[in-house]
């Protein structure tokens, strides 16, 4: 399959990792748990499972964690992609009410609306809701998918139709722990 010219020639254009939600000094905490999936390891690749599509369900993969901090009172998920060509990171899932009494989040339960009971989910890639699996441009090279799992001393309270700059604001100052796995995907 012939490569993407627009693809190769952006391939040296990047947000960065320095641009993540995760790199803010306001979100700045301990890493004192751990985030895994059954589905990959840290900063290997993303199974084609869970590649993004235009039209049709998404399906997310498995997460896992170890227990937060004592004084959780919710778990927040951001999954951003730092290696887009312009702007800021993609967002490929924004969620909150994560329970911090369970272990994970089952296959596909971060679709829009969540099988998981008390999830919500904000608007992330192209003002979609839920998750939005890998979709980088053909021939860019391999893109991060950061899974940023944050650890809040206080429940999260917004609108039905929360951003990620909403998300950001209100849990600014209450980050007591944090958890971060990468994978990539790659379309060639």
């Amino acid at each position: 399959m012939p490569a993407n010219p627009l693809g190769v020639l952006l391939r040296n254009r990047r947000a960065g990792h320095h641009t993540l939600v995760w790199a803010r000094p306001e979100l700045e905490a301990p890493e004192n748990f751990t985030l895994t999936s059954p589905a990959f390891e840290h900063k290997a690749p993303i199974p084609e499972k869970y590649k993004g599509k235009l039209f049709g369900p998404n399906v997310s993969p498995a997460l896992e964690w170890t227990e937060p901090p004592a004084g959780t009172a919710e778990l927040v998920l951001i999954v951003e992609d730092p290696d887009v060509p312009i702007g800021k990171p993609a967002t490929h899932a924004l969620t909150l009410g994560i329970d911090p009494s369970s272990t994970g989040i089952p296959e596909n339960g971060l679709a829009h609306p969540s099988p998981v009971k008390g999830i919500r989910h904000g608007k992330g890639a192209m003002g979609k809701r839920g998750w939005a699996g890998p979709l980088p441009i053909k021939s860019h090279g391999p893109h991060s998918y950061v899974f940023q799992l944050f650890a809040l001393d206080q429940a999260v309270d917004l609108p039905e139709t929360f951003t990620l700059a909403q998300t950001v604001e209100a849990i600014k100052g209450h980050v007591i722990g944090r958890a971060r796995l990468d994978g990539t995907y790659e379309i060639r």
